[in-house]
Protein backbone atom coordinates (compact mmCIF):
# COMPACT_ATOMS: atom_id res chain seq x y z
CA UNK A 1 0.00 0.00 0.00
CA UNK A 2 1.54 3.28 -1.05
CA UNK A 3 0.68 6.42 0.90
CA UNK A 4 3.26 8.67 -0.71
CA UNK A 5 2.36 12.30 -1.17
CA UNK A 6 3.94 12.25 -4.62
CA UNK A 7 3.46 9.49 -7.14
CA UNK A 8 6.62 8.63 -9.04
CA UNK A 9 5.49 5.48 -10.84
CA UNK A 10 2.74 5.27 -13.39
CA UNK A 11 -0.36 3.57 -11.98
CA UNK A 12 -1.35 0.20 -13.38
CA UNK A 13 -3.73 1.91 -15.81
CA UNK A 14 -0.68 2.98 -17.82
CA UNK A 15 -1.21 6.75 -17.66
CA UNK A 16 1.30 9.14 -16.14
CA UNK A 17 0.38 10.70 -12.77
CA UNK A 18 -0.98 14.23 -12.78
CA UNK A 19 0.58 15.85 -9.69
CA UNK A 20 0.44 14.53 -6.12
CA UNK A 21 -1.24 11.22 -5.39
CA UNK A 22 -4.84 11.39 -4.24
CA UNK A 23 -4.27 9.02 -1.35
CA UNK A 24 -3.17 5.45 -0.88
CA UNK A 25 -2.85 3.28 -3.95
CA UNK A 26 -4.14 -0.30 -4.03
CA UNK A 27 -1.62 -3.11 -4.04
CA UNK A 28 -1.75 -5.08 -7.30
CA UNK A 29 -2.62 -8.77 -7.22
CA UNK A 30 -0.94 -11.38 -9.39
CA UNK A 31 -2.86 -11.80 -12.67
CA UNK A 32 -5.31 -9.03 -11.68
CA UNK A 33 -3.27 -5.87 -11.20
CA UNK A 34 -5.57 -3.33 -9.55
CA UNK A 35 -8.72 -4.40 -11.41
CA UNK A 36 -9.93 -5.98 -8.15
CA UNK A 37 -10.67 -2.54 -6.67
CA UNK A 38 -13.62 -1.70 -8.94
CA UNK A 39 -14.00 -5.11 -10.65
CA UNK A 40 -13.28 -3.47 -14.00
CA UNK A 41 -10.77 -4.00 -16.79
CA UNK A 42 -11.74 -7.58 -17.50
CA UNK A 43 -11.85 -8.67 -13.86
CA UNK A 44 -14.48 -11.36 -14.52
CA UNK A 45 -12.57 -12.79 -17.46
CA UNK A 46 -9.37 -12.78 -15.44
CA UNK A 47 -11.08 -14.72 -12.64
CA UNK A 48 -12.35 -17.28 -15.14
CA UNK A 49 -8.86 -17.48 -16.67
CA UNK A 50 -7.20 -17.99 -13.29
CA UNK A 51 -9.77 -20.65 -12.36
CA UNK A 52 -9.40 -22.57 -15.59
CA UNK A 53 -5.64 -22.10 -15.74
CA UNK A 54 -4.95 -23.23 -12.19
CA UNK A 55 -7.22 -26.27 -12.53
CA UNK A 56 -5.66 -27.20 -15.89
CA UNK A 57 -2.16 -26.80 -14.43
CA UNK A 58 -3.11 -29.00 -11.46
CA UNK A 59 -4.48 -31.72 -13.78
CA UNK A 60 -1.39 -31.63 -16.00
CA UNK A 61 0.82 -31.75 -12.90
CA UNK A 62 -1.02 -34.82 -11.64
CA UNK A 63 -0.48 -36.49 -15.00
CA UNK A 64 3.24 -35.68 -14.88
CA UNK A 65 3.45 -37.08 -11.35
CA UNK A 66 1.65 -40.20 -12.55
CA UNK A 67 4.29 -40.64 -15.26
CA UNK A 68 7.01 -40.21 -12.65
CA UNK A 69 5.36 -42.85 -10.46
CA UNK A 70 5.16 -45.21 -13.43
CA UNK A 71 8.88 -44.61 -13.94
CA UNK A 72 9.47 -45.76 -10.36
CA UNK A 73 7.40 -48.88 -11.05
CA UNK A 74 9.38 -49.63 -14.19
CA UNK A 75 12.62 -49.17 -12.25
CA UNK A 76 11.30 -51.67 -9.70
CA UNK A 77 12.50 -49.62 -6.73
CA UNK A 78 10.09 -51.35 -4.39
CA UNK A 79 6.72 -50.76 -2.79
CA UNK A 80 8.07 -48.80 0.16
CA UNK A 81 9.73 -46.15 -2.04
CA UNK A 82 6.61 -45.74 -4.17
CA UNK A 83 4.45 -45.41 -1.07
CA UNK A 84 6.84 -42.83 0.42
CA UNK A 85 6.80 -40.75 -2.78
CA UNK A 86 2.99 -40.75 -2.90
CA UNK A 87 2.80 -39.93 0.83
CA UNK A 88 5.35 -37.12 0.45
CA UNK A 89 3.44 -35.45 -2.37
CA UNK A 90 0.11 -35.88 -0.58
CA UNK A 91 1.35 -34.37 2.69
CA UNK A 92 3.25 -31.55 0.99
CA UNK A 93 0.25 -30.75 -1.22
CA UNK A 94 -2.05 -30.59 1.81
CA UNK A 95 0.36 -28.32 3.67
CA UNK A 96 0.91 -26.12 0.61
CA UNK A 97 -2.86 -25.80 0.13
CA UNK A 98 -3.29 -24.72 3.75
CA UNK A 99 -0.40 -22.24 3.69
CA UNK A 100 -1.55 -20.75 0.39
CA UNK A 101 -5.14 -20.50 1.63
CA UNK A 102 -3.99 -18.81 4.85
CA UNK A 103 -1.93 -16.39 2.76
CA UNK A 104 -5.14 -15.23 1.08
CA UNK A 105 -6.68 -14.38 4.46
CA UNK A 106 -3.82 -12.73 6.35
CA UNK A 107 -0.23 -11.64 5.99
CA UNK A 108 2.28 -14.13 7.41
CA UNK A 109 3.21 -13.30 11.00
CA UNK A 110 6.77 -14.52 10.46
CA UNK A 111 8.06 -13.92 6.90
CA UNK A 112 11.27 -15.82 7.67
CA UNK A 113 9.28 -18.94 8.54
CA UNK A 114 7.24 -18.54 5.37
CA UNK A 115 10.48 -18.29 3.40
CA UNK A 116 11.78 -21.47 5.00
CA UNK A 117 8.65 -23.32 3.86
CA UNK A 118 9.18 -22.38 0.22
CA UNK A 119 10.67 -25.81 -0.57
CA UNK A 120 7.70 -27.59 0.97
CA UNK A 121 5.31 -25.44 -1.06
CA UNK A 122 7.34 -26.19 -4.18
CA UNK A 123 6.98 -29.93 -3.64
CA UNK A 124 3.27 -29.52 -2.87
CA UNK A 125 2.64 -27.21 -5.83
CA UNK A 126 -0.56 -29.09 -6.69
CA UNK A 127 -2.03 -27.97 -3.37
CA UNK A 128 -1.15 -24.35 -4.12
CA UNK A 129 -2.72 -24.63 -7.58
CA UNK A 130 -5.88 -26.09 -6.10
CA UNK A 131 -6.03 -23.30 -3.49
CA UNK A 132 -5.83 -20.76 -6.33
CA UNK A 133 -8.60 -22.59 -8.18
CA UNK A 134 -10.96 -22.77 -5.20
CA UNK A 135 -10.36 -19.17 -4.14
CA UNK A 136 -10.77 -17.77 -7.66
CA UNK A 137 -14.29 -19.24 -7.80
CA UNK A 138 -15.44 -16.56 -5.33
CA UNK A 139 -12.92 -13.71 -5.67
CA UNK A 140 -9.44 -12.86 -6.88
CA UNK A 141 -7.03 -14.79 -4.64
CA UNK A 142 -6.04 -12.38 -1.87
CA UNK A 143 -8.65 -9.78 -2.78
CA UNK A 144 -10.44 -9.79 0.58
CA UNK A 145 -7.20 -9.18 2.49
CA UNK A 146 -6.00 -6.45 0.13
CA UNK A 147 -9.43 -4.78 0.12
CA UNK A 148 -9.51 -4.62 3.93
CA UNK A 149 -5.99 -3.16 4.00
CA UNK A 150 -6.80 -0.68 1.24
CA UNK A 151 -10.03 0.51 2.87
CA UNK A 152 -8.23 0.95 6.19
CA UNK A 153 -5.49 2.98 4.49
CA UNK A 154 -8.06 5.13 2.67
CA UNK A 155 -9.91 5.79 5.96
CA UNK A 156 -6.62 6.71 7.71
CA UNK A 157 -5.68 8.98 4.82
CA UNK A 158 -9.08 10.71 4.86
CA UNK A 159 -8.81 11.23 8.62
CA UNK A 160 -5.33 12.74 8.30
CA UNK A 161 -6.42 14.96 5.42
CA UNK A 162 -9.46 16.24 7.32
CA UNK A 163 -7.29 17.07 10.33
CA UNK A 164 -5.02 19.22 8.12
CA UNK A 165 -7.65 21.46 6.54
CA UNK A 166 -7.17 25.19 6.74
CA UNK A 167 -4.12 27.39 7.15
CA UNK A 168 -1.96 26.30 10.11
CA UNK A 169 -0.52 29.80 10.47
CA UNK A 170 -4.02 31.23 10.88
CA UNK A 171 -4.80 28.70 13.59
CA UNK A 172 -1.64 29.62 15.49
CA UNK A 173 -2.36 33.37 15.36
CA UNK A 174 -5.99 32.85 16.44
CA UNK A 175 -4.83 30.69 19.32
CA UNK A 176 -2.28 33.34 20.34
CA UNK A 177 -4.99 36.05 20.30
CA UNK A 178 -7.21 33.96 22.54
CA UNK A 179 -4.38 33.53 25.00
CA UNK A 180 -3.69 37.28 25.04
CA UNK A 181 -0.34 37.10 23.27
CA UNK A 182 -1.27 38.70 19.98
Amino acid sequence: MSENSEATDAPSGGTAPQGPAAGPEPEPLRFFGTTWVDHDGGYGLRRVGVSVGSLAAAVVSCLVLRLAYQGLEIAEVGGIVGMLVVLMFAVCSALAFRRTWDGFRSRPADPAREESLRGLKSIGFIGSLLAYFVRSLTEAPGEKLRRAEYETAVARYAKRRSARTGNPAARRSAKARRNGRG
